[in-house]
């Protein structure tokens, strides 16, 4: 019996030696990004997870009370409105932060190089869309680092700083992660279900969704793949600057936080 556990002992120790032990770490207990809509135009709470997101220097709003709107729009496929949204953007002067997924990159290089000729922001959205709260950090990483490399490919945009995770689903380790590897989260904090492509409802819907949600500050989702939002995105934009809103890039969200006001407002 010490002879064999003796001679177990030694496989052991060979094995420890020769082949070193390494810890893969995987970003577990995931929260998925929700909060409570309001029809009274204000920014939506979103309990513990606000604490959580100033903690790593996160955004999913812009609570200064200023009359701003941020446009996002999360690209995963195209289904031939992306053109649409872009002449819009173009004849308002909007500017808007697309988030892209490699099938995207891949599939639309022209699409992807006019987003950044006319000034738009190229987000990460992952190149293969998983959940980064059940893989390693360098999964993740892998995944930051090869959709930048395919932007990189088709246009004259070289590095991406903002992160749009995958199904919103977040950790507190995967919003450290990303900080590590240089990136800042945002979320959203207006949106509805457009996605659906077999449920389009005509652009009442789309308008109508964004208008009673609307906040100063608001951060709002939208897809690409909706016929929705291509045909309600100009009234929408023309309504909103005549309520007074303006319409920002995310670098000046982030900036104005960072930044003095005596120093970024000057």
């Amino acid at each position: 019996m010490r002879k064999c556990s003796f001679s177990a002992l030694i496989f052991i120790l060979t094995i420890l030696t020769f082949f070193p032990y390494s810890e893969t770490i995987f970003a577990s207990n995931g929260y998925g990004w929700g909060f409570k809509k309001n029809t009274e135009h204000k920014i939506p709470e979103i309990g513990k997870y606000k604490e959580i997101l100033e903690k790593f220097g996160s955004y999913y709003a812009d609570d200064s009370g200023d009359k701003v709107l941020y446009i996002t729009f999360d690209n995963g496929y195209e289904q031939g409105y992306t053109d649409e949204v872009l002449d819009v953007l173009q004849k308002e002067n909007v500017p808007a932060a697309f988030f892209l997924t490699g099938h995207y990159v891949t599939s639309q290089p022209d699409l992807v190089q006019r987003m950044v000729d006319e000034g738009h922001i190229i987000g990460n959205h992952s190149y293969h869309h998983p959940d980064f709260t059940i893989v390693s950090k360098e999964t993740m990483k892998k995944e930051l680092e090869s959709l930048e490399q395919a932007v990189s490919d088709v246009s004259n945009q070289k590095t991406l700083k903002y992160l749009r995770p995958p199904k919103g689903i977040f950790s507190e380790k995967t919003l450290k992660w990303a900080n590590e590897l240089g990136y800042i989260h945002i979320f959203w904090s207006l949106a509805f279900t457009d996605w659906k492509t077999s449920e389009q409802k005509g652009w009442k819907y789309a308008y109508e969704n964004i208008m009673k949600q609307i906040h100063p500050g608001a951060v709002i989702l939208l897809h690409t793949v909706s016929s929705d939002n291509a045909q309600a995105l100009d009234k929408l934009i023309t309504e909103l600057k005549q309520q007074g809103y303006t319409f920002k890039s995310l670098d000046h969200l982030v900036l104005k936080n960072m930044l003095p006001d005596a120093i970024y407002g000057y």
